[in-house]
């Protein structure tokens, strides 16, 4: 590729943001499609987050992704939301329309693409699953939120304090007026006594990033017949005991590529190289 007065400009805007997996596959997908851009990492302090803002306009970057800390706080600074980032409460893209910003949030369309990947191998559909999911923080907004879309028969929401997850729900009542039936709050602590009623189970908390975590039940109690999926990407000790009992298994790497593969879209109303952006993940 060769930079000119033509490259376009995208780029992710964190902090930190050296850690990104995303300037790599995205610029990838630009030059397997012969696209003239580049994706670079913008290091944004929190205290600086309106003024980038402000600058993508101004520099006429044509999008970018949004990760921590900041998923949260840019909404107050851009002109249009989606519908996902209304319920989920965060954004992970922005499209820049001349100066006109809109903001997205990829990532429910990431873990359903992943997830329905995954459910072809067992031939599964997702209206006919009870889920079990894990945590109530923000990366379980964005499942839940995609699980309620695909119309999935049940969700068990589990988090250490009942409120966190009451209060979820509660925030998805416009959403689907079914919500109170089909999610169901459960004390973290009381998990176990589920894992007979659900089909897929689902991490959407860090436990199990660092070595030293303790695990979120007896993983010993899962069970064979069980679909386990953890944002996380790597195989962590979850993931590492399904695999041990025989289960159908994902990580978080199909999540990561799919909203990736998302943002592109959006971006360049192109369909995205799929292949080439997994491989580079998959290095």
């Amino acid at each position: 590729m060769q930079l000119n007065g033509e490259t376009l400009v995208y780029g992710i805007i964190g902090y930190p943001v050296k850690h990104s997996k995303s300037p790599t596959f995205q610029t990838a997908a630009f030059q397997s499609l012969g696209i003239n851009a580049v994706y670079v990492p913008f290091h944004v302090k929190p205290e600086d987050l309106e003024k980038a803002v402000e600058g993508i306009k101004a520099l006429s970057v044509k999008g970018v992704n949004i990760t921590i800390p900041h998923k949260e706080e840019v909404i107050k600074y851009v002109n249009e939301i989606s519908e996902e980032v209304k319920f989920i409460g965060a954004a992970n893209t922005i499209e820049n329309i001349d100066g006109y910003l809109k903001a997205y949030n990829t990532d429910a369309y990431g873990f359903i693409r992943g997830l329905k990947e995954l459910l072809e191998k067992a031939e599964k559909d997702i209206s006919d699953l009870s889920f079990l999911v894990l945590g109530a923080g923000g990366a379980s907004r964005a499942v839940v939120y995609g699980l309620l879309k695909e119309g999935t028969k049940k969700i068990y929401l589990a988090n250490r304090t009942l409120e966190k997850a009451e209060k979820l729900i509660s925030d998805f009542k416009q959403l689907n007026r079914i919500v109170e039936k089909t999610i169901e709050p459960v004390r973290l602590d009381k998990v176990e006594d589920y894992l007979d009623k659900v089909d897929v189970i689902v991490n959407t908390t860090s436990v199990g990033l660092h070595p030293e975590d303790k695990p979120l039940f007896d993983y010993e109690k899962i069970m064979k017949k069980h679909i386990i999926v953890d944002i996380i990407y790597k195989k962590t000790p979850l993931l590492k005991k399904a695999e041990e009992k025989g289960c159908l298994w994902q990580d978080g790497l199909p999540m990561l590529l799919y909203q990736g593969v998302r943002s592109f879209e959006i971006w360049t109303k192109r369909e995205a190289p799929v292949e080439v952006m997994r491989k580079i993940l998959e290095k």
